[in-house]
């Protein structure tokens, strides 16, 4: 058995659309693309300590997939990072997709919180979801995800796709994790079950 964690970048709004690039998701009119990009070093430092050292495996959506297939499949195998993602598992729910060329992709089309669930009945690495906005509405909708590892960033837009934007239930979490950055980004590491002991982590 494994389960699904979802890593995902959010303002203090919740909104986590875009955060990358200007040009990521103009979708709903959004202008505030590459929000995250004047904290972006000193985040993905933490990001690749604390949540991308083990290996795992990529779920994805078909948009995610199309914006980091070209992006790391250039880079190459010689930065660490695009190697683990390279090398990694994707996952990709998508009924438009026909041929995935990205290394290592797997089509997932149809009723994709069942292809999900059935993922999770296999052994292997950590299934981890990367952006991917409407995948997770989905999984949050089917009571599909186990962890949650958001940074937090000091910005507000007041408008976006958020994370939580249609989640229909309550849902208690326990902090299993937290740090900061010097800029003041936060990150939590939450994850459904009984309350334990909190690690923090300090640059």
């Amino acid at each position: 058995m494994r389960e699904v964690a979802i890593l995902t970048f959010v303002t203090l709004d919740g909104v986590m659309q875009a955060p990358a690039e200007p040009e990521e998701d103009f979708s709903g009119d959004f202008k505030h693309g590459g929000w995250a990009r004047p904290y972006w070093a000193e985040v993905m430092a933490q990001v690749g300590e604390e949540a991308m050292a083990e290996p795992y495996d990529l779920l994805l959506g078909r948009r995610t997939y199309e914006i980091f297939a070209p992006h790391f499949s250039e880079i190459g195998d010689g930065d660490a990072e695009a190697a683990m993602m390279n090398n990694a598992t994707k996952y990709v729910a998508t009924n438009t997709l026909e041929k995935l060329t990205w290394k290592n992709a797997v089509r997932i089309t149809g009723d994709v919180p069942a292809e999900v669930a059935r993922l999770n009945e296999q052994d292997g690495p950590l299934p981890q979801v990367h952006g991917s906005w409407r995948l997770i509405q989905t999984l949050l909708d089917h009571d599909l995800v186990d962890e949650f590892r958001l940074w937090t960033f000091p910005v507000v837009l007041g408008a976006g796709k958020r994370l939580f934007q249609e989640l229909g239930v309550r849902k208690t979490l326990v902090r299993i994790k937290s740090g900061t950055t010097p800029s003041g980004v936060v990150m939590g590491i939450y994850r459904r079950g009984a309350a334990g002991p909190v690690d923090t982590f300090s640059p």
